[in-house]
This record gives C-alpha cells, structure tokens and sequence, in this order.
C-alpha cells in the first residue's frame, strides 16, 4: 500500500476525489441544480482524465477504481431519470404473468386494475409519457425488469439494486471482451478505460439505470466472436444486442462488406451464402426471443411506440431543430409529422451507403463505418437523450476517431431542460453543444480523419 501511495500519488488523490464527487452526484443533487450538476460532471471528467493518464494505465488499480465508483450508486435512487419505475412497472405485470406490451399504465389506472404491487407510486414516478404508452423496451430487457420483480420483493429501492447489479455486471464483460478485442486489433487495451471510467458511462448507466450498457456488452462480445471468424456465434449474441435495444438493427447492413471483401476466400456465392446465413440466423434469433410475447396486438402496439420517437417526440436534436425552424417560418406550425418521416429515410440512405460504399473489409473499417453511420442518425434524430451515445462511445475505441469522447462531456448542456418544470430546452446551449461536436467531427472524419488519443 505504502508503495502503491509512492508511485501513485497523484491518481489516488484524484480518486479520492472522484469519489466524493460521485457520492454527492448520488445522494445530494436533485436535476434542477444546475450549476451543482455542472461543477460535479466537469470535475469527474478531468479527474477521470487525470487518473487513467497519471496511473501509467496501471490495469488494476483502473478496473478496481471503475467497481468501487459504480458500487457507491448502489443503494441511491436515480436522480436524473423518471425510467426505472417503468422498468419495475414492467418487471412486476411480467411476475405476475401479464404480458406488459398489451397494456398502458394509464389504462390499468383507470380502470383500477393494475396488478403490480405499489402500483400508484410506479405509476406516479414514472411521468405522465410513460404511463400513457405501451412499452417499447424488447425482451431481454424484460427479462432484466423480471428478474429485479423476483429478487427485490415488494420493495423499490430493491429493484433499483437488482437494476444496478446487471448493469454493472454487464460493464464488467465489456470491459473482459473490450480488452481482449483492442489486443487482438493490436490496440492498446487501455483504451477500454475511456468508456469504463467515463464519468457519462457511470453517471447514466450505474446511475441512472439505463440499459444501453448491457447492449453495448453484447455488441462488443459479438464483435470479438466476428474477429475470431466465429460469426455464427456473433450473429446469436448480436441478436441478444437487439434483444436489449433495437440500435444494432441498423448495423447489420454494413456487414455487407466484412463478408464479402473481408476475411473469406472463396466464390461470390460462398461468400454471399455466408452473409445470407448470417443475417438469418440473427433474425431468426431475434424472433426467437420475441415468440413469448408475440400477438398481432403486440406487433401493432410495438410498431406504434417506436414510431413515436421519429414523429412525436423531440429533445436534444440538431440537423431537425433547423429544419423544424424553416418549417415554422414556412407554414406557421411544428412540421414534425413530416419531418419525422423524411429524416429516417435519409439515416437509412446514409447507412445503405456506407454498406456499399466504404470497404469494410475489417473489423476497424467496420466499426469506422458504424461509428460514421450511428453519428449521422443521431445528427438526423429528432431525439437525441443523452444515454444514446453510450454505443458510439464504446465503438469508437476500436477506431481512429475520438470526437464522441468531446461528446460525452457536451451532452451535459442538454440537461439544461430540468430547470423548469416544462422541460423547456436552452437552444443556445444545444447549438454550442453540436457547435463542438459538428467541429470535431469534421476535423476528425473530413479533415484529419486519423488522430490518436
């Protein structure tokens, strides 16, 4: 220990620090606090930076520092998400054997029929948005909401520990499969510590219970097994990725080139039979997880909530807040309606580009190509919640590119909305925060288009 102090001095100071940042940020800051939140996200950033530089990338004392900073959220209740009562909404219909995507909360309320237990104080944590839709969180997310039903008991705080624990467990194996990807890319593997020890990762993760992070474990595990060449193994657990969020669905088009121009010899129409095999037997996965819930009523309920995030909802863009201005000066009223439905198509364009365009004959050009890709849909979202760039955080280290890393500390300005009680965005604050990224971007993909960290 003695010794430890001598050579790690400084990082250890700055642990300490971390720590009494991330304990205030869990138990002394409510979301309205703006300038609290500021002056605690900005100085675990620099901490953060400062210990994984100063630690001489010290392996152990990095992944003990990242458990012990996650465990200290593990008793505190979300401070910036309303979500989780819906997860533990969903957990307890599924218990007790209701299927949670053929009803609203709103619904069950009213007809005084809910059967989950403190079902008015889910029901009032979880906001009126929520409990007015049906869910949209796929199986294998349900499953997580299940099992914190079954571990917890009656009791909330116990769901949010259950939450918590798979979400930390699930940052482990992207940590186990993160490193063991960078060694075989003969990347450094420290570079994995830029997503663990991101204050953004812990806060909106561990903090905040949000589910991207088991997503992102099995995306990255699946691209381990691809660049083994175990790609009908990659295809099963790339499937379980959807099975969290339905993110990766938009990859799979870039795959075109890594089997076609990448690592397999042979004819065209091996090479084809493979990819053919590949998406097939990642759909077929994916419908395989989905069977337990499926009815007509299911696909119709389901289709209409994820349609809502491209023509309802609105937070934190940029490309539609211009678009959305052009459109009020034109006719007078919010065109999201039509907006909402031109941007995806423009995103899917976008991507079928770049599965044909690029040659994405490795896994780097590959994950090059998502990162692009991923960045470009969320320049073109009309909702952009700050826990969506947890997958283009942990692509990036496997890549040249850095600015999501700038990102991640922007994305706080977007937070601004809490101070008031209609969430009203500060668009000056989202305009410096994509002033930044936008610049970055470019210079990164368009000017430079190599840096190193």
């Amino acid at each position: 220990m003695i010794q430890l102090w001598k050579y790690q001095k400084v990082p250890l100071l700055f642990i300490f620090l971390s720590i009494l940042f991330y304990l205030a940020f869990a138990y002394d800051l409510t979301r309205d606090d703006l300038p609290k939140f500021f002056s605690l996200y900005f100085g675990l950033f620099v901490s953060a930076y400062v210990i994984i530089k100063k630690s001489g990338f010290n392996f152990r004392l990095l992944v003990i520092t990242a458990i012990i900073f996650r465990l200290l959220f593990l008793v505190a209740t979300p401070n910036l998400s309303q979500d989780f009562y819906r997860f533990i909404w969903d957990g307890r219909m599924l218990f007790e054997g209701f299927n949670p995507y053929l009803y609203t909360p709103d619904a069950l309320m009213l007809n005084n029929e809910a059967p989950v237990y403190q079902a008015k104080e889910l029901y009032d944590g979880m906001g009126s948005l929520s409990a007015m839709h049906f869910t949209n969180y796929p199986p294998l997310n349900q499953l997580c909401f299940f099992l914190a039903a079954l571990f917890s008991g009656k009791s909330i705080l116990g769901s949010v520990i259950t939450l918590r624990i798979l979400i930390i467990a699930a940052d482990i194996g992207t940590l186990y499969f993160g490193k063991k990807l960078l060694e075989r890319l003969k990347l450094p593997a420290t570079h994995i510590f830029w997503y663990i020890l991101n204050p953004f990762i812990i806060i909106e993760l561990t903090g905040n219970l949000h589910f991207e992070g088991v997503m992102v474990f099995f995306l990255v595990w699946s691209f381990y097994l691809l660049h083994k060449q175990q790609w009908k193994w990659a295809a099963v657990v790339l499937a379980c990725s959807v099975s969290v969020k339905l993110i990766p669905l938009m990859f799979l088009p870039l795959f075109y080139g890594w089997f076609m121009k990448g690592q397999f010899n042979g004819s065209f129409m091996k090479k084809i039979s493979r990819l053919v095999l590949f998406y097939s037997l990642v759909i077929l996965s994916i419908i395989i997880i989905f069977v337990p819930f499926f009815s007509m009523e299911f696909i119709n309920n389901y289709s209409k909530t994820v349609g809502l995030w491209f023509n309802a909802f609105e937070f934190n863009a940029s490309i539609y807040y211009i678009a959305r201005s052009i459109g009020y000066s034109i006719t007078g009223y919010n065109e999201i309606a039509i907006i909402g439905k031109i941007l995806p198509v423009i995103s899917v364009l976008l991507i079928l580009a770049f599965s044909f365009i690029p040659k994405n004959n490795s896994i780097p050009k590959l994950l090059s190509s998502i990162v692009i890709a991923f960045s470009l849909y969320l320049f073109l979202s009309t909702t952009v919640h700050p826990w969506y760039l947890t997958t283009l955080l942990a692509l990036c280290l496997f890549t040249n590119y850095r600015y999501p890393l700038l990102w991640t500390v922007m994305i706080l300005l977007s937070y601004s909305a809490y101070t008031n009680s209609s969430n009203q965005e500060n668009l000056w604050l989202v305009g410096i925060e994509y002033a930044a990224v936008f610049s970055a971007f470019i210079w990164e993909v368009v000017l430079k288009r190599k840096i190193k960290l």
